[in-house]
């Protein structure tokens, strides 16, 4: 009896373990293929929620059924006018058919390996096919001059092609190269574009260049406008001295007129009192000299007779 409860016992066991082997539960972001002996069987699971397969032999190979990026490395490449840069790239990519992506790839590892291979191939026939000026620019647009000494560098070479169509020739001649590999890739773009170091430092040179003789320039203008500016304030200042000399010399002139007459006015003043003085010192030295019985004979011509004569009529 306790035999037969412990074969009982394995065969539930192995029933259980078979269920749980037979059920997957496939994830809203997975997709699977089920193979059987390294064989794909049937047609690819793509809906979410629990499926069945054959519990021992038959196994499950899952799939990111989002959106997968891809980075580039670096490349050095050649564009069309002989001008070497360091490419950067990326892209986003999804697995569209399960089945034949893994028939002929594999896995994820085997796609981005791949893609690999192709982006990186169609990227350096795609740089090396255009100017550097169609690769970094998009558009013909009209720059936006904040500043009149940048005109002359602001003046932008036309363009055939441009950035966004180089990047749109990429993705679709990849995509036709991955039409049988069970992907689809969804976008392309140019992350990072560079000049290799020693073409860099030429650019660098030739910006430096190109800076120094605006400077240059500019120099040069500032120096005439401040020979400008030196002369004109000369030229005012000297009419300003003259006008001043004029106004100075004007107001000395009325100063001294002011002057004399003051002085004249003063000095007949002086004169008066000086000629009052000496008649009242005259009078104190008659009143002194003479007394009741002084007799004394004057010169009508004298000044002190006209003096009597005029106070004293009769």
């Amino acid at each position: 009896m306790k035999k037969k409860n412990i074969i009982l016992l394995v065969i539930g066991a192995v029933i259980l373990v078979a269920a749980f082997d037979a059920i997957f539960i496939l994830d809203e972001k997975e997709q699977a293929i089920v193979t059987q002996f390294g064989k794909p069987v049937g047609d690819a699971r793509v809906d979410p929620g629990p499926n069945v397969k054959i519990p021992f032999i038959q196994k499950v190979q899952f799939f990111d059924k989002r959106y997968l990026k891809w980075d580039g490395d670096p490349n050095q490449i050649p564009t069309a006018d002989k001008k070497f840069i360091f490419v950067e790239s990326y892209a986003r990519w999804e697995i569209t058919d399960p089945l034949q992506f893994f028939m002929r790839l594999r896995d994820e590892t085997s796609g981005q390996s791949r893609l690999d291979d192709i982006l990186d191939g169609e990227t350096r026939n795609a740089v090396a096919s255009h100017d550097l000026l169609e690769i970094v620019r998009s558009t013909n647009r009209t720059p936006e001059i904040h500043e009149e000494h940048l005109e002359e560098l602001e003046e932008l070479e036309e363009i055939s092609v441009g950035r966004d169509k180089i990047e749109g020739e990429i993705l679709r001649s990849a995509n036709e190269r991955v039409e049988d590999l069970g992907i689809r890739i969804l976008d392309f773009r140019f992350k990072r574009l560079n000049y290799v170091d020693e073409v860099r430092e030429r650019v660098f040179d030739r910006m430096i260049s190109e800076r120094e003789r605006i400077a240059d320039r500019f120099r040069s203008e500032g120096e005439g406008e401040a020979s400008s500016i030196r002369g004109d304030k000369q030229r005012d200042l000297d009419e300003i001295m003259s006008e001043a000399e004029r106004e100075s010399e004007t107001i000395r002139g009325r100063a001294d007129a002011e002057a004399s007459e003051t002085y004249a006015s003063a000095y007949d003043q002086n004169n008066a009192s000086r000629d009052l003085y000496s008649f009242l010192r005259a009078m104190e030295a008659l009143e002194n000299s003479f007394d009741d019985k002084t007799s004394v004979i004057l010169s009508t011509e004298s000044e002190l007779y006209r003096y009597l004569r005029s106070n004293n009529p009769d």
